[in-house]
Order: structure tokens, then C-alpha cells, then sequence
């Protein structure tokens, strides 16, 4: 009988986390979810938080689990979570205060702030990173100019999975892909950038040593690993960013290819050997994250089934609790090329009332007005696969080269139209699955630093043999040149 090395990996994503257990037995991954939890903000006065502290909860219990249907016998755990969000430790190690969310309004306007401190030519040249007003650079931004007393006294920035790293093992470290969505990283300097966080006033001493993927970041403290049931095992670092281990869950064999990681967000790129920081990214607004390896993910942020979750939201509150099945399926119904929008509107950023700031874009920009559901759903479904084709031919004339095939990750693997209209408006195979390759990417790290895994080409072998994938082939209609021209008239209004 093989023996199989079990992992647990925990993946929080701004909806939602879970922790899961997964074994290796040299050959396959086995992926088992003992554990899922809602992930929900609190709102306060005017401010929106993070409950880090309800989600280490649920974490432990999670660990606890996963050790029980192990029999003990596990090997390794590494957290992964969203990027840009942060916690600012005092003397003693004790949280500051509760992590604000990204999507508070504290940010509001702190772009055009950093830009008089710095120009934005140097910020992006320095970091490589797309201007969005979530990054870390303008939240920690706001703090300096409203001169917030917790800039004085903090002494140590831990991104979200270093928050709970440090929980877990006592270290503090920033982990590389996570340093660098901060926009505080510099790509070419491959460390802090802190001429630029000195030009913004943001303290230096607070940023700590950064460490690579698959490193080992201590053992669990022993009075957890009693808590939980566990021995004191390696906490390895995956690739901490959520959407650095769905990459690095991506099972591509073909040399071309382009990723969709498809959940709230969808990130739309390509892994390159170096960032690609040049006057057309920046003119275009790409970014360029750490992945593992020492790959870059060359990619754009598009919002993605934010709109769809906020749309779904609304209509709860009316008695009308859709399941995303059933969204889908009353999409199917609607008459398609009616409307569409630009996901990365700023108008859709917030939450609120979603599907009245879809239909006011739609009546701003002289279309007909998506009144019914599925004519409001079909909406959204169509402009995010225009809009992933006008990302993924920006990245082709950027780079020079054609891509072959798309691979789409994460939970919008489910949505068999979103896939198909993918590969429709693109023209290219698109190729879904594993729905959970976030925690494959996690996994596939951990073995890499413990050295069950040669290569990260080997590991995407493994993960290929371990999932059942679900091809797309384009359908060629003239019908979606015409829309594709209307959708750019529509991003230049």
C-alpha cells in the first residue's frame, strides 16, 4: 500500500475560507474540505473591518479536523488569503486594532494624494503594480495624512497570512507574493521599496525580512498544537496570495497560455521570468506579482462575480434566494448583445444597490436598460468575457506572441456559460478546472519546500492526473466582433 504524506491547507478568500486536507501519494493529490466558514465583515460607524480573530477560530477548528481524519499524522499547513489587507503589530506581538477591509472607504482619493508625494511614473517603474485604490499603499496612505496615532506606536506590518502565520508559529515574515500587492515591494531591487515609503511618510522600521514560497516559516507553537491535537509540525509558506497558489494550481502543459483565476476577483495574466515594466504596462495599468518559483504573474485585475454576488444580494433581500445555479441557467434564457458595462467601473467597486448602478451605466451610455434578471445577469456574463478578451489581447501585443488556450481556476469553473462565453469572445480553448486549485497551489508549494516535489512542472503533472477538466472550443460568430466593437466604445466613454 502507497503511503500518502498529508497536508492541510487553509485558504481564506474575501467571501469565504476553508480548510482542507489533502494527502499525496507520490503520484495524485487527494483533496478532502473538512472545514468551511463564512467569511463576513463588520461594519462600524463608517468603517468596514475584518474579524481575524473569528477566522483564526475557525481555523483552529479546521486544524483540529483535518489532525483527527489524518490520525495525527500530518506533515505540513499553509495559509493563503487575499492580498493588499494588513495588520500593524505592537511591542508585545498584540494587534493594533482590527484590520480594515479593502473595500472602505478610507482610500478614497489617496491616489491622487500619493501622486503629489511621488509621481506616478516612479511608484509603477519602482514596483511594477497596477494603480487600484485598495493596495496597501494608499490604506497605509490615509493613516499618515489623518496622522493616526497607531503609525506611532506599531512595530511590525504583517500582511493577512502573515497575521496568521505569526499567530501560528511566533515568526513574523512577509511572504513574497503577498509583499508584493502592497505596491510598497521593488521588483528590480527584489526587496522593500523604502525610498518610496519614505517619500510617502509611512514608517520604515515597520516592514520585516521577506521570505520566498515553499520556505519553512517555523512548527506550530506547541500549547496550539496541544489545543488542536496536533505535533508542533512544520507551517510551510505557499504562495501566500490566494490567486498565487490558484496559478500555481494551474495544471497547463502548453508553453502559451494565459490564466483566468475566476472568483469575487478575476485576475487575467500570464507567468512570465521577469516583470514587464515598460511604458505599455503602465500605460495599460498591469500589474506584476510574485509567484512561485521566481515567476511573475504579468496580469490585470477585472471585478469579476463581485457584480453577480452583489446582484445576488439584492435579490435575497427581496425573498429571492437564487442559487448560482439557477442564476446561470436564467442567463441561458436571455436574449444576448442587449447591454454591457465596463466590470471595472468604479461605480461597481462598493457594495450597494448593484443591479440600479448596472442599469444607470446602461442608460448613461445610451444602451437599452437591462430591466429583468436575466437580461441584468446576461449583462454582466457577456461584459466579462469581452472584458477578458480586451486584457488577453493587451497581454499578446505587449508580449509579442499569441497565446494558445486560457485556463480558468477557481469557483467560476462552475459557471459552464461564463466558460463558454470566455471562449467564445476570446476564439481560444478554454480549458476549466480544478475548481479548487487554490488549495492544489498551496499544497503543491508545501511539497515543494519539503521536498516531495522536484519541480513545479512536476507538481502541475500531478495535479493534471488528480483532476477531471473541462474543455471549451470557441464558436465563431461575426456576432461577437460586432459586440467587441461596442464594448470598446463603451470602455472609452
Amino acid at each position: 500500500m502507497t503511503r500518502r504524506t498529508f497536508f492541510c491547507a487553509v485558504d481564506l478568500g474575501s467571501e469565504s475560507g476553508r480548510c482542507s486536507l489533502v494527502s499525496f501519494d507520490g503520484g495524485r493529490l487527494y483533496l478532502d474540505e473538512v472545514h468551511r466558514f463564512s467569511n463576513d465583515p463588520v461594519g462600524i460607524f463608517d468603517t468596514l473591518y475584518w474579524d481575524p480573530l473569528k477566522l483564526f477560530a475557525e481555523v483552529k477548528h479546521g486544524l483540529q479536523l483535518c489532525a483527527q481524519q489524518a490520525n495525527h499524522h500530518l506533515h505540513g499547513i499553509g495559509v493563503d488569503t487575499w492580498g493588499v489587507d494588513f495588520a500593524l503589530l505592537g511591542r508585545d506581538g498584540e494587534m493594533l486594532g482590527y484590520p480594515v477591509h479593502y473595500r472602505d472607504r478610507r482610500t478614497s482619493g489617496m491616489m491622487e494624494e500619493a501622486f503629489k508625494r511621488v509621481a506616478k511614473e516612479e511608484i509603477f517603474e519602482r514596483t511594477g503594480i497596477q494603480f487600484m485604490p485598495i493596495n496597501t499603499l494608499y490604506q497605509l496612505l490615509s493613516l499618515v495624512l489623518r496622522e493616526a496615532p497607531v503609525l506611532e506606536v506599531a512595530v511590525t506590518f504583517l500582511t493577512i497570512p502573515d497575521l496568521f502565520n505569526f499567530w501560528l508559529t511566533g515568526e513574523e515574515a512577509c511572504e513574497f507574493s503577498n509583499a508584493t500587492t502592497t505596491q510598497l515591494y521593488d521588483q528590480r531591487a527584489r526587496g522593500w521599496s523604502f525610498p518610496l515609503i519614505e517619500k510617502l511618510g509611512i514608517p520604515t522600521h515597520i516592514f520585516p525580512q521577506i521570505v520566498q514560497p515553499g520556505n519553512v516559516l517555523g512548527r506550530l507553537l506547541p500549547s496550539l498544537a496541544a489545543e488542536v491535537g496536533m505535533k508542533p509540525i512544520p507551517v510551510i509558506a505557499p504562495v501566500c496570495h490566494d490567486t498565487g497558489s490558484a496559478v500555481a494550481g494551474v495544471p497547463a502543459n502548453a508553453k502559451n497560455f494565459a490564466f483566468i483565476s475566476s472568483g469575487t476577483w478575476s485576475i487575467v495574466g500570464v507567468e512570465t521570468n521577469a516583470p514587464v515594466i515598460t511604458k505599455q504596462s503602465f500605460a495599460y495599468n498591469f500589474t506584476n506579482e510574485g509567484g512561485v518559483s521566481n515567476t511573475v504573474r504579468f496580469s490585470k485585475n477585472v471585478m469579476g462575480l463581485w457584480l453577480i454576488q452583489e446582484c445576488r444580494r439584492i435579490w435575497a433581500q427581496a425573498g429571492n434566494n437564487y442559487s448560482y445555479a439557477e442564476l446561470i441557467s436564467m442567463a441561458e434564457k436571455a436574449r444576448p448583445f442587449q447591454s454591457f458595462v465596463n466590470p471595472d467601473d468604479e461605480a461597481f467597486l462598493r457594495t450597494g444597490d448593484m443591479i440600479r448602478r448596472i442599469q444607470e451605466y446602461c442608460k448613461k451610455t445610451g444602451q437599452p436598460v437591462p430591466e429583468e434578471q436575466e437580461e441584468v445577469l446576461r449583462c454582466v456574463f457577456e461584459s466579462l468575457a469581452l472584458k477578458y478578451r480586451f486584457v488577453v489581447n493587451r497581454i499578446e501585443k505587449m508580449l509579442g506572441y499569441n497565446l494558445e488556450v486560457i485556463h480558468i481556476v477557481g469557483g467560476g469553473t462552475r459557471n459552464r456559460l461564463l466558460c463558454q462565453l470566455t471562449a467564445d469572445a476570446t476564439g481560444k480553448p478554454v480549458i476549466a478546472g480544478p475548481v479548487e486549485a487554490t488549495t492544489f497551489g498551496n499544497v503543491l508549494v508545501q511539497a515543494l519546500g519539503l521536498g516531495l516535489i522536484k519541480s513545479h512542472s512536476e507538481g502541475r503533472e500531478v495535479i493534471g492526473r488528480s483532476v477531471d477538466l473541462v474543455t471549451y472550443e470557441p464558436c465563431y460568430s461575426s456576432r461577437w466582433e460586432e459586440a467587441y466593437n461596442r464594448f470598446q466604445q463603451i470602455l472609452s466613454v
